[in-house]
């Protein structure tokens, strides 16, 4: 959809995608409930450590900025490194 969607509305408009792997939000509230969960996926991703809505927040910040001009249609993987890992 994301390549689609840069296709259609280029040159006027980007489009890019967010794909954030498990965040510290209210929505993983239920996998983050303790301790021993947050150490447990902490420790699936190779950054060993969960994302926060800071670290989203300022990569939507950055595509939005003029920075990313000549970007679109990408699909950016803000996962503490999962996606590189093969499973």
């Amino acid at each position: 959809m994301t390549r689609s969607l840069a296709a259609e509305f280029a040159p006027k408009i980007r489009v890019n995608c967010i794909a954030p792997s498990l965040t510290n939000t209210s929505l993983a509230e239920r996998l983050l409930s303790t301790e021993e969960k947050i150490e447990a996926a902490s420790k699936r991703h190779p950054l060993q450590k969960i994302g926060s809505p800071d670290d989203v927040a300022s990569m939507a910040y950055f595509l939005l900025s003029e920075n990313t001009s000549w970007m679109t249609g990408q699909i950016l993987h803000l996962d503490g490194g999962m996606s590189s890992l093969k499973i």
